[in-house]
């Protein structure tokens, strides 16, 4: 059996920023890592794009987490390797059951826990696409993989569901390696990617996109021969005599991820119903104590950079929840307004208001302009305009506590500005 002060758990952008924020000489932390290296993701990622909020320079993935690996190795934590947690329960400390090649089954004890472990993408099945079950259908994910990191080329004449990032990013990829990408299909009326990645994945190699569309069959016997597209509503409902039919050998699909937190069930700590993951206050804890989630296993990030800070933040309010005095908690609501999908932290914590609140959250509409409000008793404490909304790009407020009327619920709000 295992003691440590802190357990952090994964070792990917969240992971890395948690255990820089938390490391102190007076604490005991343990990385818990499944792959055989640090950096999660971000090591298929060999695009560029990374670190330009962070660093103030451009990088790939893997530089990216290079320089977080770096500043790690100056500070004594102690990282397992190869090693899955199977189950997590807490009693009076967290008691963590794993399972490694390298160190066997065991359980480590510790008194707080971070969860990190980003999340996992969306299949065929989460959406049920009709057809042939041949081979030739994958995550997009899973193809950025086998590409960048094994060499493997899953096919040549490619067709890609949902315009999320990664699906946007292997469609250049995709065709820079001598596939042709014959276009992508996203069912809302607009992209759910970043306007830089349809600019240059999609728009610089002339690769269509339909907006509006989803695959409404699939054929193959053994291998998928050919694919078709419809016109969709605004109910989401298929348009008759709206057919467009490609011969393809690949379909990639880029149609959302989900955090990766079912395993800890057993913790049985509140969730959300909108991003599937905790319900956290401004210091990233859940409603157990102890147990913070950060990162792309609380909510999907557009960017990395966001994923990194709020790590950071996640390790630095847990060093502070082991080494300080235990405060009552006073927990009220962030309520969502008009306009607003979701925003996090979704309670704020009263009694520990020593620093900026921030509100990371995301739109439900398209704008061109728009007034982003935060109100408490029926009025408004902060107002701020932007432009360029979308729900594909999180948006993010810092709010001095001060301004705080009372001890009272949030709302957060937005209205368009015609």
């Amino acid at each position: 059996m295992m003691n440590k002060d802190l357990t952090i758990i994964g070792g990917g952008a969240a992971g890395l920023a948690a255990a820089l924020g938390a490391a102190d000489d007076n604490l005991n932390i343990l990385i818990i890592e499944r792959d055989n290296k640090l950096g999660g993701i971000l090591n298929q990622c060999i695009h560029n794009g990374f670190g330009l909020h962070m660093f103030k320079e451009e990088l790939t993935g893997p530089e990216y987490a290079s320089k977080f690996i770096d500043m790690l190795k100056e500070k004594n934590i102690e990282i397992m390797f190869s090693t899955t947690v199977i189950d997590i329960k807490k009693r009076d400390l967290f008691d963590i059951t794993i399972t490694s090649a390298v160190h066997g089954y065991g359980h480590i004890e510790s008194k707080a826990v971070i969860i990190a472990s980003g999340c996992y993408e969306r299949t065929r099945g989460a959406i049920q696409i009709p057809g042939d079950r041949p081979k030739g259908i994958m995550p997009a994910g899973s193809a950025q993989r086998y590409l960048n990191m094994e060499g493997y080329l899953v096919g040549k004449r490619v067709f890609i569901l949902g315009s999320g990032d990664i699906g946007l990013i292997m469609a250049r990829r995709m065709t820079l390696e001598g596939a042709t990408v014959l276009g992508v299909a996203e069912i809302m009326p607009y992209s759910n990617g970043l306007t830089r990645n349809i600019v240059q994945c999609l728009h610089d190699f002339n690769i269509p996109l339909y907006l509006s569309h989803t695959v409404t069959n699939i054929k193959g016997k053994d291998r998928l021969e050919q694919i078709t597209i419809q016109e969709v509503d605004q109910a989401f409902n298929v348009i008759p005599n709206t057919e467009k039919v490609f011969d393809v050998d690949t379909l990639l699909l880029s149609i959302g991820l989900i955090p990766d937190v079912a395993l800890f069930d057993s913790v049985n700590f509140k969730k959300s119903t909108i991003t599937k993951s905790a319900i956290v206050d401004q210091t990233y804890m859940t409603d157990v104590e102890g147990l913070f989630v950060c990162g792309n296993a609380l909510h999907v990030h557009d960017l990395v950079d966001w994923v990194s800070k709020e790590g950071e933040k996640a390790g630095m309010h847990a060093k502070k929840y082991l080494l300080s005095e235990k405060k009552q908690k006073d927990l009220k609501p962030v309520s969502i307004g008009s306009n607003i999908r979701y925003v996090v932290p979704h309670q704020i914590d009263f009694n520990r208001l020593d620093e900026n609140l921030t509100f990371s959250f995301r739109v439900t509409k398209k704008m061109a302009e728009g007034l982003f409000t935060i109100s408490q008793d029926g009025q408004t404490i902060y107002s701020k305009k932007a432009k360029h909304i979308a729900p594909a790009e999180m948006e993010n407020i810092q709010l001095d506590p001060n301004i705080l009327k009372s001890s009272s619920p949030i709302t957060i709000s937005l209205e368009e500005i015609l």
